[in-house]
This record gives C-alpha cells, sequence and structure tokens, in this order.
C-alpha cells in the first residue's frame, strides 16, 4: 500500500519523533552529541526553526517549523548523515533508524505549549533520575534564559509574557518547576527597570494556573469540575470570567492554556480579556472578594 504524502508548507509546525530500527538503543552518550551537531548543522543550511528537542536512548523528539524547505529534505539530511557516521564507526550496514520517521502537523498557535511540554517530560514519564533535568533535552535552554542559537525559544516566551524576566517564571510555572531550584541567568539585567522588577516581585505575584483556578473555586464555592466542564449555566460561566480577568493580573497565561484549563474556545478567552463578552456583577463582586482578601500578593 503507497504511503500517503506529508502535508508540507512553509511556516508548518511539525512534531518529528525518529525511532532506531527496531527500537534498539543507537543513542548512547558519545552519539547523542553527533546528533545534535547535526541537527545545528542542517538548521544552519535549511534555516527552519527549532522549538524543542529531547533525544532519547532509543528514539528522538523535535518540535521543527519550517521555512522554504520542506521537512522532508531536513529529515533527510539529519538521519542519512547520522546513519552513514554511526555505520561507518561501527562497522556495520542497514538502517539505524525506522525507515519513516513519525511527523504530526500541530496548529501553531493552539498546541505549540502542550507539544513543548510533552517533549521535554520525556525523561520523567521514562522514569530517568535526572527528571527534567535531563542533559540531552532543551529544557534547559528555557531555563536558563540564555541565548542559543540552537533554539528559536524567544517566540515561546513571548507567548508567556513580553517580560523578559516574567517569561522564564512563567515557563517555571508552566513546567511545574520549584522556583528553588534555579537561578535565573538574565543576559542584560541593566535593561530591567526598577519599576518593573518591583511590580513583579511584590504584589504582582505570577503563579501557576491550577493553583489560581482551584483558589478562586474554593474562595466562589464551586467545584473546580463545575467550572470546567461545558455548561451554559450563569454561575459557572461567572466564575470562568472571573478566574481569565483574575489571570491577567497575576498569571499573564495565553489564551490557548487558559481555553484548555477552562475548557472554553480561545476565542471566547480573548473576548473575555478585552471586554469584548461583559462580565456581571457577580464577576465583579467575585474581583473584589479576591482583591479584598490579598489571597495572591506577597
Amino acid at each position: 500500500m503507497a504511503r500517503k504524502p506529508r502535508l508540507e508548507f512553509p511556516g508548518a509546525l511539525y512534531h518529528v519523533m525518529c525511532r532506531g530500527n527496531n527500537g534498539e538503543y543507537i543513542m548512547t552518550e558519545k552519539e547523542k552529541p553527533i546528533y545534535l551537531a547535526l541537527i545545528k548543522k542542517y538548521k544552519e543550511r535549511f534555516d527552519f526553526k527549532l522549538y524543542a528537542y529531547c533525544i532519547m536512548d532509543n528514539h528522538a523528539h523535535l518540535l521543527i517549523e519550517t521555512g522554504e524547505t520542506p521537512l522532508s529534505k531536513i529529515m533527510q539530511g539529519i538521519q542519512q548523515s547520522f546513519t552513514q557516521q554511526y555505520n561507518k564507526k561501527y562497522n556495520r550496514t542497514g538502517h539505524v533508524f525506522q525507515q519513516r520517521y513519525k511527523a504530526q502537523l500541530c496548529d501553531k498557535d493552539r498546541y505549540l505549549l502542550q507539544v513543548l511540554k510533552y517533549i521535554h517530560y520525556n525523561p520523567v514519564e521514562a522514569g530517568i533520575e535526572t527528571g527534567l533535568d535531563y542533559l540531552w533535552s532543551s529544557h534547559g535552554s528555557y531555563l536558563n534564559g540564555k541565548n542559543n542559537s540552537l533554539i528559536d525559544s524567544s517566540f515561546v516566551m513571548g507567548i508567556l509574557s513580553e517580560n523578559h524576566i516574567v517569561a522564564h517564571k512563567q515557563y517555571r510555572a508552566f513546567m511545574n518547576v520549584k522556583p528553588e531550584k534555579f537561578e535565573l541567568i538574565i543576559d542584560e539585567p541593566e535593561t530591567a527597570k526598577d519599576n518593573e522588577i518591583t511590580k513583579i516581585t511584590g504584589r504582582d505575584v505570577r503563579i501557576d494556573i491550577d493553583t489560581l483556578i482551584d483558589t478562586v473555586c474554593k474562595e466562589v464555592g464551586v467545584s473546580k469540575e463545575e467550572v470546567t466542564r461545558r455548561t451554559k449555566i450563569q454561575k459557572y460561566s461567572d466564575v470562568r470570567k472571573a478566574i481569565v480577568r483574575i489571570s491577567d493580573k497575576y498569571g499573564s497565561f495565553p489564551n490557548s492554556e487558559l481555553a484548555r484549563k477552562l475548557n472554553l474556545p480561545p476565542s471566547m478567552v480573548s473576548k473575555i480579556r478585552s471586554g469584548e463578552s461583559k462580565g456581571t456583577q457577580v464577576v465583579d463582586e467575585i474581583m473584589r472578594k479576591i482583591e479584598h482578601k490579598g489571597i495572591f500578593q506577597a
């Protein structure tokens, strides 16, 4: 049976997975840097964007946005070059990877963050002792805030916040990383204004989205399940609207993340944030209650 052609076009976002032939453990600690170097080589040659990667022992994940060069040509270069080097090094012939890599076309606006999180959590799911600190993934590049020629992190961080410091704090919250484990490295600390830093570290506390939802539901006296299921009951609709509006002050979450957590269309989240979807008196009361109690304040 003939294989279906892949859908390819400039600007397409793909979650790519390459697996060792017959599930073989081809990526030893010596091979992983070689594979990474080849990704960098072909990235420079074909000018694609790499948002995330994770190189495991028997497979690798890549999150690639293509430019003018189609994904098939990019992957052909990486896979063939690695195969040639691998076979020569170990004096062998034949396939190193399964013949066809898997590539899932993703909606960049709705799923980029979720796929990135899935890729970075591979070592955790595999039970690797280092977990998210796994050496051969791009998680560290997002965590330390350093400029990296291999990873195109600026677009992703821009989704989280336009503020450099807040974006990295949001990334840690999104990945469920304990803040005390890490020291954020800011490339140009002198560019941050004193009043911005005061705002972030003072009243404008940034928390993870699940904590925000759980806390608001508890204060209002409703369950998270009632609020996050699809319903037109005004009471729960008001709570959802309040959560979205409160999140703007204390969380800076992207529309796609709020939509997924609250089971709302992203367009509705956008309308609530812009004021197009008017809040009710109940929404205002919920917000005043949260503000008055100072629940999210430092």
